[in-house]
């Protein structure tokens, strides 16, 4: 039976990425309040490493939402691409602090699917960054954090979750569409 809780935090969470999506900067403030009933919901079906995420979460919130407002010099901070090597260092460290949180949750925890919980985590960490530095390559990571997701959720009975998050998906795949589209008119 779904939750108040996961009713609540879904609802404010549908909110924030739909509106990361479209590029408005009130994602983040909603971005906080939907990680802070995420934490205590994950906390509640033992996915440790997604507690932890949302708590990054939070803290990176605030610091996107300071960046997206000061911008570049005084103006917005434009849509740019990562570098190919900058992908690369995050995706090697994203699969090794993977696979070291998966040890760690699996030695030391009850956690439930502890790998799977943890690419869940680093993966998560690699694409929030990008976001906020506005790169348009954060919508693919969302894209691969958010196919591990819906079974994870789903296996924990989570699954108004598991519903958005596959919603999540498909908002990933529109934003990168949108992003790009962005991207090439601020370069026109």
């Amino acid at each position: 039976m779904t939750s108040p809780l996961e009713i609540a935090a879904n609802a404010v969470m549908a909110i924030s990425i739909v509106l990361a999506g479209r590029n408005n900067i009130h994602s983040w403030w909603l971005g906080v309040v939907g990680c802070a009933l995420f934490a205590a919901l994950f906390y509640s079906v033992n996915l440790y490493a997604d507690v932890a995420l949302q708590i990054f979460f939070i803290v990176t919130c605030v610091i996107g939402w300071l960046q997206w407002l000061r911008g570049a010099a005084g103006a917005q901070l434009p849509i740019t691409r990562a570098h190919l090597p900058t992908l690369g260092w995050m995706s090697a460290i994203g699969v090794a602090a993977t696979a070291g949180y998966g040890l760690m949750l699996q030695a030391y925890t009850n956690a439930y699917a502890p790998f799977i919980d943890s690419a869940v985590l680093m993966f998560s960490i690699v694409a929030q960054l990008l976001l906020m530095g506005r790169r348009l390559e954060s919508w693919p990571f969302w894209l691969l954090v958010n196919t591990v997701s819906v079974p994870l959720y789903a296996s924990r009975g989570l699954v108004l979750t598991a519903v958005l998050y596959a919603g999540y998906w498909i908002n990933a795949l529109a934003s990168w569409y949108f992003w790009r589209r962005q991207m090439q008119a601020q370069a026109a």
